[in-house]
């Protein structure tokens, strides 16, 4: 009516955008990042959601358990060893081939000493309820002691020149007469390790 032509109304206007440009124009032109990653970018309880790890693995009690299994499995393991004088689990006080060859040598005869704990028990009881004994006690008790001593003493002489023989002249280890004494004076059941030979079996 006042000149426009109908033609012109259809038409888009230059400036408007089209298709995909008008869905993504605004957000590209708000969030440059999302449209550079093509992907919405994660909200921040998302990103702390997902880099909160468990500390231990599985269930912690369970790997605790586990731990403590571990543990008693390889104490019971070197106190078996110990007791067998397995060399991996023996301290330097027991490790070694002539410490080995001393406690079979203490082992293998009888000692004195071996009395002297079940001796001395005995003599105490007395001595507490039959005080008429106790003069008597202190003389088995000192007579024990000088019998011990002199066991000893053979005992080292003895030991010594077998580990000469076998070792060497010069092998004897520091500490051999007080390892030997502090053996075979110990009760034959409790020595630690254990007696791997009979009696009157000598090592060779």
């Amino acid at each position: 009516m006042f000149g426009r032509n109908k033609s012109s109304d259809s038409e888009p206007s230059p400036e408007a955008p089209q298709g995909d440009d008008a869905a993504t124009g605004t957000d590209g032109a708000r969030n440059p990042a999302e449209a550079k990653k093509n992907r919405p970018t994660p909200r921040r309880s998302e990103q702390e959601a997902r880099n909160q790890r468990p500390l231990v693995g599985g269930n912690r009690k369970a790997a605790d358990r586990k731990a403590r299994e571990e543990m008693r499995r390889r104490r019971d393991e070197a106190r078996i060893g110990v007791m067998n004088g397995d060399e991996r689990f023996l301290g330097p006080r027991d490790a070694g081939a002539q410490r080995r060859y001393v406690r079979d040598y203490v082992d293998a005869r009888f000692s004195i000493g071996e009395l002297f704990i079940p001796i001395a028990l005995v003599v105490l009881v007395a001595g507490m309820f039959m005080p008429d004994f106790a003069m008597i006690a202190n003389f088995v008790v000192y007579g024990l002691i000088v019998l011990i001593i002199l066991d000893s003493v053979l005992l080292c002489t003895l030991l010594r020149g077998r580990i000469r023989a076998k070792f060497g002249a010069d092998s004897i280890q520091k500490g051999t007469n007080f390892y030997a004494i502090m053996r075979a004076i110990q009760i034959r059941r409790l020595r630690v390790p254990k007696p791997m030979v009979r009696r009157r079996e000598m090592p060779s």
